[in-house]
């Protein structure tokens, strides 16, 4: 989390709503660990990552429906072993990810 503290305080000072989306846990192996954070802005600039970029651009199309809803939402992404390599997602198991608002 700590790591996208600049863009947000910046995304802040600019007045841009954002979308937090956290890693809450993992089933099997994944790319992150519970507790990694990305932070998505109304433009869908966004900073850090949950997943190393095998899903990220999954969740910030989530994100960029959260901040029409201003709505919380848990998504989970998983795959098969054969299925999660053809993806990118070469660790295979299952993220849950937590995406809500910010609110300032």
């Amino acid at each position: 989390m700590k790591e996208i503290l600049d863009d947000i305080k910046r995304w802040q000072s600019d007045g841009q709503p954002v979308v937090i989306a956290r890693v809450i846990s993992v089933e099997g192996s994944g790319p992150r660990d519970p507790g990694a954070a990305m932070a998505v802005n109304r433009d869908g600039e966004v900073a850090g990552s949950v997943s190393g970029g095998c899903v990220e651009g999954a969740v910030v199309a989530e994100a960029l429906e959260i901040l029409q809803t201003g709505e919380r939402k848990m998504v989970s992404f998983g795959y098969s072993d054969d299925e999660a390599f053809a993806v990118g997602l070469t660790c295979g198991g299952t993220i849950n990810i937590f995406l809500e608002p910010l609110d300032w």
